[in-house]
């Protein structure tokens, strides 16, 4: 048992340096580079009298958690466009609107104008929205999805707050 201890406190000290360096590099922040390698080690302890290669195991499960972190990341970046963007829409249709936008709501096709004019204008939501139209909440959400890239394509950007 001691030889366990002393082999993996030996592979830390050697491993942990590179380990948190590689992952510094894919994520581009040292704080959650280390909490990465930190975990693929903590994994590893869990483990360790089933891992026939610990280093190979450690890099690939610190590949896993970077994947994951980025997953993470896009998620809240699409998260966060969907917010402004909704907060957008939702601003420029109760009436504050200049009237392009208005035009341009109602120049979209009636399976996207009825959703958004029910969602927006309406302020009802999705579910009853979904229930209204005899679609699937699912179906509901693409279709308000899909409006809202239109108006943002056919603004420009120029009323875009992200940009």
């Amino acid at each position: 048992m001691r030889s366990h201890e002393s082999a993996a406190s030996e592979l830390f000290a050697t491993l942990y340096p590179r380990l948190a360096g590689w992952c510094r590099g894919l994520v581009d922040d040292d704080g959650t580079a280390h909490e990465i390698a930190a975990e693929a080690f903590a994994r590893l302890w869990a483990r360790w009298s089933k891992v026939e290669e610990p280093r190979g195991f450690l890099f690939v499960t610190a590949a896993n958690l970077v994947r994951d972190h980025w997953q993470k990341l896009e998620r809240e970046r699409r998260a966060y466009r969907r917010a402004t963007t909704e907060e957008l829409v939702k601003q420029q249709l109760e009436g504050t609107a200049d009237p392009s936008v208005r035009l341009l709501v109602q120049s979209l096709p009636e399976r996207l104008r009825t959703p958004v004019l029910l969602h927006y204008y309406a302020d009802l939501p999705v579910r009853e929205v979904a229930a209204l139209l005899a679609r699937n909440e699912g179906t509901v959400k693409s279709d308000l999805h899909t409006a809202r890239e239109l108006l943002r394509a056919k603004l420009g950007g120029h009323h875009d707050r992200t940009n």
